[in-house]
């Protein structure tokens, strides 16, 4: 009866062996669930998808006129490529890529609310007026057909001074200083004797040595107010005056009284400042821009808000060795002496006074060293990008299109360089994506993030675990 205990007992392990089996089931199960949700998932069920249960998907049917689908793009990341609608790793809509907008690579897409968010303003390509200021320095300077240089004719000595340092005004007719000379005293006793004898004879003869006399004082600049003065009193002068023979202002003084002088010795130099020359610098670029008789403004740093008018009356035809430009020289007015000589101005020349040409903003073009490029923007809130040629630059930012660009064209003011960037970057993807037949889309693995896995990676893993299961 003892040995037949144990053979009453062997339901257990038939218990234990069942068990074991539905515990393996379920968790076979569960493996398999699991491995199924991790696995490829079928066409049309990424995990992009998943992330846009929330918000509807953009529609994968193309739009009309817009041709056939290729793919997918995140609008923030052209490398990130998708085969089905979804959201991007950022968690924006993603964008469709049409055939016929791949294929020339410099037409892009955004939505509205992209461009809002990323600040592009556009402007309208128009044709006016082109108004170009050339902006240079200048430097007040004399005017040189004004300027007298005081150099008696004959030797003396200085014996009293009228006019005794620079800066002083004198008006025309002003006496300057007296001189006592041998040689203006011999010609006074040769004048007071030729005007006895034409007076006690007033032949003929005598007639042309008083004339002759006369010019001889003339020439040593005696006026003939001094002349009939002397014949007049019938005797000679000890000293002459000498006057000054225009208004202006002394700009160098070398006389002192008890000086003695040479003939031809340069006693004083006087400038008449109602008009000056300002001698503005001009940029070789420039050249063909400045034309004599155009107008011109300066303005003075110590008169803010005070604009003299002036006009170009000469340009020097030559370099200047050490700045590198062209000297134009701008004749003023100043009548209240408000412009003095070696004064620093601001010279503002007008050019293209009267032309028409098409403009648009100078921040629209991009400048790539080779070619100028604007972007177009279109009505369907696409961009184009278009090659112009420039002419000069216009004020108030502006700039002339020679070429490329026709009026109530809209272009890309603000922003172009975030659309460059993605022109590039999409003619990259491209080239980088050779289709293996004509209209077939490459196999292309959707980049990690939210809105998708890469299948192939999760695969391998699947792969490999098979390996280690066996």
């Amino acid at each position: 009866m003892e040995s037949e205990a144990p053979r009453n007992k062997s339901g257990f392990p038939f218990l234990t062996v069942i068990l074991t089996i539905i515990l393996t089931l379920v968790v076979a199960g569960a493996a398999a669930y699991l491995l199924g949700y991790l696995g490829r998932k079928p066409k049309g069920a990424m995990a992009g998808m998943k992330a846009s249960a929330n918000k509807p998907a953009a529609s994968a049917q193309p739009a009309a006129g817009k041709g056939k689908i290729l793919y997918w793009r995140a609008p923030m990341n052209p490398m990130e490529i998708y085969h089905h609608p979804g959201k991007s790793a950022m968690g924006m809509d993603l964008v469709p890529v049409y055939a016929n907008e791949a294929s020339s690579g410099a037409k892009i897409t955004i939505s509205p609310v992209i461009e809002q968010d990323t600040g592009i303003r556009t402007a309208v390509v128009k044709e006016g007026p082109l108004a170009h200021t050339i902006r240079a320095y200048g430097r007040v300077a004399y005017d040189e057909t004004r300027i007298t240089r005081i150099n008696p004719k004959y030797s003396g000595w200085i014996e009293k001074l009228y006019v005794d340092y620079t800066g002083q005004a004198v008006q025309k007719g002003d006496p300057l200083f007296d001189i006592y000379s041998p040689d203006l005293i011999t010609a006074q006793q040769d004048d007071l004797a030729a005007y006895r004898n034409y007076r006690r004879d007033p032949s003929r003869a005598n007639g042309q040595t008083l004339r002759s006399v006369r010019r001889r004082l003339r020439y040593y600049d005696v006026s003939d107010a001094e002349i009939r003065a002397i014949e007049k009193r019938g005797a000679v002068l000890h000293s002459l005056t000498i006057r000054s023979p225009f208004s202006g202002v002394v700009v160098k003084k070398m006389a002192f009284e008890g000086h003695y002088i040479k003939a031809g010795t340069a006693v004083y130099e006087i400038v008449d400042l109602s008009h000056v020359w300002v001698n503005a610098h001009i940029y070789e670029y420039e050249l063909t821009q400045v034309k004599k008789g155009m107008p011109v403004e300066i303005t003075l740093p110590y008169l803010p808000g005070k604009r003299f008018q002036g006009k170009i009356d000469f340009i020097y035809p030559y370099l200047q060795q050490r700045t590198r430009d062209v000297v134009a020289r701008i004749d003023v007015a100043n009548p209240d002496l408000e412009l003095k000589p070696n004064m620093y101005a601001d010279v503002y020349i007008r050019t293209s006074v009267g032309q028409q040409g098409i403009q648009i903003p100078n921040e629209a073009v991009i400048r790539t060293g080779l070619r100028n490029l604007v972007f177009l923007a279109l009505p369907d809130h696409s961009f184009a990008a278009q090659q112009v040629t420039l002419g000069m630059p216009l004020d108030n930012g502006m700039i002339q299109i020679l070429k490329g660009l026709t009026p109530g064209e809209t272009v890309v003011s603000s922003g172009e360089f975030l659309l460059d960037s993605e022109s590039n970057l999409r003619e990259a993807v491209q080239k980088m994506m050779k289709p293996q037949k004509s209209g077939q889309m490459p196999a292309m693995k959707p980049a990690s993030g939210k809105a998708g896995q890469p299948a192939d990676f999760f695969k391998d893993m699947q792969g490999g675990g098979a390996q280690r299961k066996k």
